[in-house]
């Protein structure tokens, strides 16, 4: 069994501009990628759970959902990262599906695709719902400090102000 980073995309991995239409609006967050690298170097499947609601909300077609999230892959490949898979949900909140964050669906699931030990894995990102779905799937979870949208301090195993943090955290980690 693998051990894996599951991460949060937008806010975490790239800045958050809301319901992203355009892939030439993808950045990657300053010191994700080579953070990534050296994460994925030391032995981690790196696989992205992302909430994208702003297709079931109308707002975004599923075709600018998928050219986005191309155009993110594109970017941290260029950095030598590979990202092992990635769950995007689609769904509005409305429609209470089974895979939305803060649900573990899309960990099992990944777990079982990909030979995941979810107790070895870790769950990063800069939202509440990022926190709660890897500590239901057995992961530890780490937040990524962002003041938008505060995260209570006992929630998170660890509490990160930036993607060197993270590195630190997990290079040669072993729960």
């Amino acid at each position: 069994m693998s051990k894996a980073l599951f991460l949060d995309r937008d806010g975490t991995i790239i800045e958050d501009r809301g319901y992203m239409r355009d892939p030439d609006e993808v950045r990657l967050l300053s010191g994700a990628a080579e953070a990534l690298a050296d994460i994925a170097q030391d032995g981690w499947k790196l696989i992205v759970i992302s909430n994208q609601s702003g297709v079931g909300r109308g707002l975004i077609s599923p075709d600018e959902m998928r050219r986005v999230q191309g155009r993110f892959l594109e970017a941290i490949e260029s950095h030598g990262v590979t990202v092992t898979a990635s769950y995007l949900c689609v769904h509005s909140p409305d429609d209470r599906c089974e895979c939305r964050k803060p649900s573990d669906f899309f960990l099992r699931l990944a777990a079982r695709e990909h030979g995941i030990d979810l107790k070895s894995s870790w769950m990063a990102g800069d939202r509440e719902a990022d926190i709660l779905c890897g500590r239901r799937a057995g992961c530890s979870t780490i937040w990524l400090r962002n003041e938008m949208f505060p995260v209570a301090g006992d929630l998170p195993d660890f509490i990160a102000s930036d993607w060197n943090g993270i590195r630190d955290r997990l290079i040669g980690a072993r729960v």
